[in-house]
């Protein structure tokens, strides 16, 4: 398994509850601080993407079908 460089927002403060991010030669890597062992990647553009519909609101009805 690789080894990551961790980082936080500045935003998350002290909070046990936020989300890491790192970045290696081969993409993205995501974790949830309160469950570290599982680690998703994604590329820059993906994530990218991902954020710009976060941001868009494009993911504000998905549970409501």
């Amino acid at each position: 398994m690789p080894t990551y460089q961790w980082r936080k927002s500045s935003y998350s403060a002290d909070a046990s509850n936020c989300v890491n991010v790192a970045a290696d030669g081969n993409g993205i890597a995501l974790r949830e601080s309160d469950d570290p062992d599982v680690i998703l990647t994604t590329t820059p553009a993906a994530l990218r993407a991902f954020i710009r519909g976060a941001k868009a609101g494009d993911f504000d009805r998905v549970q409501e079908g």
